[in-house]
């Protein structure tokens, strides 16, 4: 077998041992299918060399990984970071080499295997993780509403300030997503309550691996959830509530379409309000930093020129700055439908709800969860 450049020493001899032919006692037998394993792993996303997510930094001048983002994008990068004293989140203190995956080496090591408590940005401490805290570590963002709460503190709600930018959750970060208010990765609006820790099943634990495969990452099969969610054919299809939550009557359909829909309707009451009130009309690109731009044509669309870096949106306001902060949390996680509904749901409600203290938005007949 020829061996992709840059795989890690330990991967080879991990799946070395599948050379040595069919197992041949009943022990051998239990042991865990390298092949299988390492096929898995292959055709993962964590173990494709062409993704932005591993190639981001090759055409910089300093040809590295920096610290703040090698512990997540690189193999040796969350060894050492679990080396230090965890107090800076996902920061180690040097760069590491480009070329790298997240390989075997990432989690089939004393201390990822030993780690059992993760620190979230917002500074939440949360402890007895298991397995599943290597998962957290990097799935869990890099900012919280804890840092949009300092950016606006002491401004007035609807009052342009030349200082503030968008900030961004960054991606998949569905362990914030799973923790709702315990990680606090939304910024959460004063005197609402807000969903904790995702409980799929009352008195199971709710892990990642509970849906996801460790190898594959591809979450398993509907049909073990027919049981409960019977007629199921995808996950999407699945609803975990019989609130109207949209205010459009349909409650038929699976969540996943109600949090898609809220997700529209905060999109459009942004683009309201900025015109409106911030004074310039604002687009959405999820596929260009940093993602909110100046509408030059005040068509509502992003078209050619617009979603460039020197077109970014400037004119924030705080109530502004909060919702598309809330935009972004849930358009990042793209399994916000599963890893914690009813915290997807508050957020974009009452994004949408502060919006509408400052222009005319219809939330007629939405209930909150």
């Amino acid at each position: 077998m020829r061996w992709p450049t840059g795989t890690s020493v330990l991967f080879i001899v991990l799946c070395g041992f599948v050379a040595g032919g069919q197992p041949t006692t009943a022990q051998e037998r239990k042991k865990p299918d390298l092949a299988k394993i390492t096929e898995a792993w292959l055709a993962s996303p964590h173990a494709d060399r062409s993704a932005e997510a591993f190639n981001h930094w090759n055409d910089e001048e300093a040809r590295v990984v920096p610290g703040e983002c090698a512990t997540c994008h690189t193999s040796r990068g969350i060894i050492d970071y679990l080396g230090t004293d965890l107090r800076a989140v996902n920061v180690i203190d040097q760069p590491q080499p480009l070329g790298s995956t997240v390989d075997c080496v990432t989690c089939h090591n004393p201390k990822s295997m030993a780690l059992q408590s993760v620190v979230f940005p917002s500074g939440a401490h949360v402890d007895g993780l298991g397995k599943e805290a290597i998962c957290s570590t990097c799935h869990q963002g890099r900012a919280s509403g804890a840092d949009v709460t300092a950016a606006v503190a002491g401004r007035e709600d609807d009052v342009v300030a030349s200082d503030l930018s968008f900030i961004n959750i960054h991606y998949r970060a569905a362990a914030a997503t799973q923790m709702g208010s315990v990680a606090a990765g939304g910024y959460q609006y004063d005197g609402k309550a807000y969903a904790g820790k995702f409980i799929h099943v009352k008195d199971e634990p709710s892990t990642c691996l509970s849906c996801h495969s460790q190898h594959s990452l591809k979450p398993k099969p509907v049909d073990s959830c027919a049981s409960c969610h019977k007629g199921a054919a995808k996950y999407s299809d699945i609803r975990s509530t019989a609130l109207d939550v949209t205010g459009t009557g349909d409650t038929g359909q699976g969540i996943a379409h109600s949090v898609a829909t809220l997700h529209g309707m905060l999109g459009v009451a942004i683009q309201k309000y900025a015109a409106e009130v911030a004074g310039m009309p604002v687009v959405y690109d999820p596929h260009a930093f940093p993602y909110f731009f100046i509408d030059t044509d005040g068509d509502g669309l992003v078209t050619p020129g617009e979603a460039i870096f020197p077109n970014r949106y400037q004119n924030w306001t705080p109530r502004l700055l909060k919702a598309a902060y809330n935009y972004q949390f849930i358009a990042k996680d793209p399994g916000a439908y599963t890893h914690n509904p009813q915290y997807a749901i508050q957020l974009l409600q009452d994004s949408i709800a502060d919006l509408g203290t400052a222009v005319a938005l219809d939330m007629t007949g939405m209930a909150r969860p």
